[in-house]
């Protein structure tokens, strides 16, 4: 689920062989056995589960940097000179230094000041995102193609979108005066004191930087990516409902909205908030059939939920079915909600330990998470990476993949830093010594 405001900036088993006769394979297993528990720190893996350390990037190539893993690599963002750095690193059989690029900024900034950065990959390019600057870059070696002073929105075919709000001259909030009152903010996150006079949603080409197609609107608007045979662009204004090819910007399909306050997309629904009526509505993103509208009261204590439809509040949520508005199940006490592996993961809010996997149809509880007291942060959409302090020090690391009915054990880590990050391959810690690696299958 991607909270949508009309005013915001634009994831082997080895082949069994032959069994030998006991007598053979006994010293061989004990020789096995030795192997793993060197390897793991004292706690041997399940059988079908590697946990490997392949090695540590240094400080010096950027301790500091956000832990970005995507396409199977390991990417760094350092200062150096004035200028930010890109590395890309390949993980097995040890960290290795592929390519470096000095990424350009469309803006003066301070480079010694942490930023958020975003690294995805598309094909055979990289998009890199720091702060509000784009640049697309060759995976293979770290050439520039384009860069972009705003985010994009990946929209399939070959293209990305960005959102370019213009505002009045003589809005820009003055920062310095504290003054209060509601500000709206540009793709570059300048405040502005009033809404901006229009929006232009261009669509532009990945692999060249040229601009494909501009529509324009009045007033805000937010665009999100529909996946399919013909992927496509759902634009939200405070007036209609727009579905534009990906590609050619063609308008596939259009429906009014009386007054749209907010969007959300949710799977293939499309949730739109009414605010001054008190309603919402649900939206199918290929056909924007209208599917049921639901008051929408005003929750003081929202419930919160990432990637769900939910009705109530913290204490008590309720689930709601996104094709029909209607509730699928409810939890009696206080969550945090989140889809991860398929599954609903259930945190307790005032710990931020992971509690249980939940059936994302029915509420059921699917995978006891008792024991762990972290989900390390990934990129991976299929699997669930957790941690928690091992008895002899150090971390202990397991994985929950898709649909399956509980936690692997992977092994142990030799650290004391919670600040790790994962993807379907690989665990990447920070600690003194740098950016730790280690690998993973199940």
């Amino acid at each position: 689920m991607t909270l949508i405001e009309l005013d915001r900036d634009t994831p082997l088993d080895p082949d069994a062989g032959r069994i030998p006769p006991p007598r053979l394979y006994r010293p061989l297993g004990l020789l096995i056995v030795l192997v793993l528990t060197v390897l793991v720190g004292g706690a041997a893996p399940r059988s079908g589960t590697l946990w490997q350390y392949l090695g540590v990037i240094p400080p010096t190539a950027g301790i500091d940097t956000p832990i970005q893993l995507a396409g199977g690599r390991l990417f760094t963002v350092v200062p150096a000179g004035g200028r930010r750095i890109l590395t890309a690193w390949a993980p097995p059989p040890a960290p290795a230094k592929l390519w470096s690029t000095e990424l350009p900024s469309a803006t003066a900034a301070d480079v010694s000041t942490p930023v958020p950065v975003s690294v995805r990959q598309n094909g055979d390019l990289v998009l890199v995102t720091v702060e509000t600057t784009t640049t697309v870059l060759e995976s293979g070696t770290g050439r520039i193609r384009w860069m972009i002073g705003s985010r994009v929105t990946t929209a399939g075919n070959g293209t990305v979108a960005t959102v370019a709000r213009i505002f009045r001259p003589g809005t820009l909030y003055d920062q310095e005066s504290g003054a209060p009152g509601r500000l709206y903010f540009s793709a570059d996150g300048q405040p502005h004191t009033e809404p901006p006079i229009r929006t232009e949603v261009r669509g532009i080409d990945l692999a060249t930087g040229g601009v494909l197609w501009t529509a324009e609107t009045a007033g805000s608007v937010t665009a999100d990516a529909v996946p399919g045979d013909r992927p496509g662009l759902l634009i939200t204004s405070s007036d209609r409902l727009t579905l534009r090819d990906a590609r050619t910007g063609a308008v596939l399909r259009e429906t009014a909205l009386p007054g749209a306050s907010s969007s959300e997309t949710i799977g293939d629904v499309a949730v739109v908030g009414f605010d001054e009526a008190g309603k919402q509505s649900g939206y199918d993103t290929g056909t924007l059939d209208l599917l049921w509208t639901r008051d929408l009261p005003a929750d003081l204590d929202p419930p919160s939920c990432a990637g769900l439809l939910c009705a109530g509040s913290r204490e008590a949520t309720t689930v709601l079915d996104p094709r029909t508005g209607r509730p699928a199940w409810r939890l009696g006490a206080a969550a945090d909600l989140d889809v991860r592996a398929d599954y609903v993961l259930d945190t307790d809010p005032s710990s931020g330990d992971p509690m249980r996997l939940l059936d994302p149809a029915t509420g059921n509880p699917r995978v006891d998470l008792t024991g762990w007291s972290g989900v390390v942060d990934s990129s991976a959409a299929h699997t669930l990476v957790l941690r928690r302090d091992s008895q002899d020090g150090g971390q202990v690391f397991g994985v929950v993949p898709a649909g399956h009915p509980e936690v692997y054990t992977l092994g142990v880590a030799d650290l004391d830093s919670p600040e790790c990050g994962a993807d379907d391959r690989y665990v990447v810690c920070r600690d003194v010594q740098g950016l730790r690696i280690w690998t993973y299958r199940r």
